[in-house]
């Protein structure tokens, strides 16, 4: 099938790469000239395990075009997704120019029938608006050409993206057209051999679909994040908590790791935008403003480990830090705890040594040059001279360090897990004071 994608981002470029790989042909178009020279020329925007070969390949072979030009986007493909971003807007509501920009576009170039599919996470009621938006542009064109509008939104994880739209746990479609649902079941006839995955709803439901997804999972870890900050209050573990409640089949282990909060693209604008789709509705989602609340405050907590531990007075004093990226497997920094935490110490007086497998570009370029950040090339180097060693992305690099090293290279042996990767007991055997997320009482080493 021919198939164009608005929007080259992270779930664009994915998505059509995906596609082209199982053999459909795609055209992905793009507003930043950049991007597409780059993309021609194999350089991919994203770190994302498994992308780059798979965009080189599928370019290479033919299957995969990239362009800026929209009319030969939308001449393209009978199938136009919509896969722009839609950045919080002032009041934390999702903001939805970029995708009423992508259908007017559409609207403007298209002279045969099209099914124009939302793959951006968008409010309820956006398939509504794009559909409105469309019929104006068409109206003023004086041509009276059919589309339908649909949803079809993404579940993918950053870090596994690929392997989630290779093997997708579920393919919503949201549409009441036999038409459209037999085209996209056709689109995504190879991801669906092994059992039934599509879902079909209406649109409405699809689009809050998606919202509610990501809504649960925040809550599973603000509810943990809760629940750890209570267990260290108490005299309890939380990694024992987790093994007690994830043996109920109906809870899981998946999401309920306490830590120092959630980051990343998704889960906090989108806790955000449902809260506020539904105070404009005239109801208060006072679950979805406590998520919110809980994760805002977690993500100072490593600090306030840190302030106490150091009686209130860190200036002067430089701290390791393991991990940027807001979660591993990617170089993405949006809303990250690294960047909190780096803030807090840089406002009062200390100096931060960081390492990232990934997010190191992605740090300088949010940053720039600053003397009390230094971009450190490897783990070990970001502990010489350091005070303290503070982990706050679980890379699996960082899950089985050299523990002697690290009491060797800090001035204080002192350890906060942002994580909890480490074993309070065998820190303290090690020698270190040891600061986790809710592991009870802190450990210190005994004398």
């Amino acid at each position: 099938m021919k198939v164009t994608v608005f929007g080259i981002g992270y779930v664009g470029l994915v998505q059509a790469a995906v596609l082209a790989d199982a053999g459909h042909q795609v055209c992905c178009v793009d507003v930043d000239p950049d991007k597409i020279a780059n993309l021609e020329q194999g350089i991919i925007p994203i770190f994302e395990p498994g992308l780059t070969d798979l965009v080189k390949k599928n370019h290479q072979s033919g299957r995969l075009l990239f362009t800026t030009d929209a009319a030969v986007g939308v001449a393209f493909g009978e199938i136009q997704f919509i896969a722009v971003g839609t950045p919080p807007d002032e009041d934390g509501s999702a903001d939805l120019k970029y995708v009423l920009a992508v259908a007017e576009t559409i609207a403007c170039y298209m002279d045969s029938p099209k099914i124009v599919v939302n793959k951006s996470t968008v409010p309820v009621g956006t398939a509504d608006r794009v559909s409105a938006r469309m019929t104006e542009v068409l109206a003023e064109r004086k041509l009276d050409i059919a589309f339908q509008v649909a949803s079809n939104p993404e579940f993918l994880k950053e870090g596994s993206a690929v392997a989630d739209c290779v093997r997708p746990d579920r393919i919503v479609i949201g549409t009441d057209s036999e038409h459209v649902e037999a085209q996209l079941r056709e689109l995504y006839e190879p991801f669906n051999r092994n059992h039934e995955k599509v879902i079909v709803m209406d649109v409405r439901s699809a689009e809050l679909t998606k919202y509610a997804a990501n809504c649960l999972l925040a809550t599973k870890i603000s509810f943990m994040n809760e629940m750890a900050n209570l267990a260290e209050r108490l005299g309890a573990d939380i990694e024992a908590v987790r093994h007690g409640i994830g043996s109920d089949p109906r809870i899981g282990y998946h999401f309920i790791y306490a830590g120092c909060g959630y980051g990343g693209s998704c889960f906090p604008k989108d806790v955000q935008a449902l809260e506020r789709t539904a105070r404009q509705v005239g109801y208060e989602a006072q679950l979805l403003t406590a998520v919110e609340a809980v994760n805002e405050r977690q993500k100072s907590r490593l600090f306030d480990q840190i302030s106490h531990y150091f009686n209130g007075d860190v200036s002067g004093k430089t701290f390791a830090v393991w991990g940027l990226s807001f979660k591993p497997n990617t170089d993405d920094m949006r809303a990250a705890s690294s960047r909190v935490l780096m803030e807090l110490l840089w406002q009062n007086g200390a100096a931060v040594q960081a390492f990232d497998p990934e997010a190191m570009e992605e740090t300088q370029r949010i940053y720039g040059h600053r003397s009390d950040l230094r971009l450190m090339g490897t783990k070990e180097a970001a502990l010489a001279g350091a005070d303290a060693l503070v982990v706050v992305t679980e890379w699996r690099d960082f899950k089985a360090p050299d523990f002697a090293y690290i009491r060797a290279a800090l001035s204080t042996p002192v350890i906060f897990d942002g994580r909890n990767l480490y074993d309070p007991q065998r820190m303290q055997d090690q020698g270190f004071d040891y600061y986790g997320i809710g592991r009870g009482k802190s450990v210190r080493p005994e004398v």
